[in-house]
């Protein structure tokens, strides 16, 4: 079955000012959908190679599929982390977590703002959790498909490849990341963590 674009749970202006209406319309439907179209294709051509037995393109499918798949991925969860009437603290669980892990709410937030402002050139940062060490942990990812911990589980993830901020922030990296806090859903980092296991 082909993977389909999500639709938004919000309206395309429902996240002014902090998110403009022209970056989430272009933002969403054509990037996030040249993803979905990628990943719909490379499968297509995957399912291809194994009627023929002929794997001559394995690699270039394989890298396509990665590419591609983490790209609907992580935007389709970057989609549910924002939205309206949102921002502020976190509470329960997560909030509990992460005093555990870093102390109190404001470490927390200034390590990841800091992981978001370093990341170099386009990728994400991302908050999980890695059930192997038991602790949740801030990750860089600068080629999206690559620099992870295996087996670690989304909760929060913050887009920072160009094109989901230059409209209206430009180079002001910072200050998108800065006005991104106040639009984190923290109702659903705190679905996401209560489902972990």
């Amino acid at each position: 079955m082909p993977h389909t674009l999500p639709n938004l749970p919000y309206e395309y202006n429902a996240l002014e000012p902090y998110y403009d209406e022209q970056t989430l319309r272009i933002h969403h439907d054509k990037h996030h959908k040249s993803y979905v179209d990628g990943l719909n294709n490379a499968e297509t051509k995957l399912e291809e190679a194994r009627k023929n037995n002929d794997f001559t393109l394995i690699k270039h499918l394989e890298r396509e599929i990665a590419f591609h798949g983490s790209g609907h991925i992580l935007h389709t969860l970057f989609w549910e982390n924002i939205g309206p009437n949102a921002g502020g603290n976190p509470t329960g669980p997560i909030m509990d977590q992460i005093n555990k892990d870093f102390g109190n709410y404001e470490a927390f937030k200034s390590q990841f703002t800091a992981a978001a402002i370093a990341v170099e050139g386009s990728g994400w940062t991302a908050l999980c959790w890695n059930p192997t060490f038991n602790e949740l942990v801030v990750l860089q990812i600068e080629k999206h498909q690559n620099l992870t911990q295996w087996g670690v589980v989304p909760l929060l993830v913050l887009d920072l490849w160009e094109h989901a901020y230059y409209l209206k922030y430009q180079n002001r990296r910072a200050e998108f990341i800065e006005a991104w806090w106040n639009i984190v859903n923290w109702n659903i980092v705190n679905d996401r963590f209560n489902a972990k296991k």
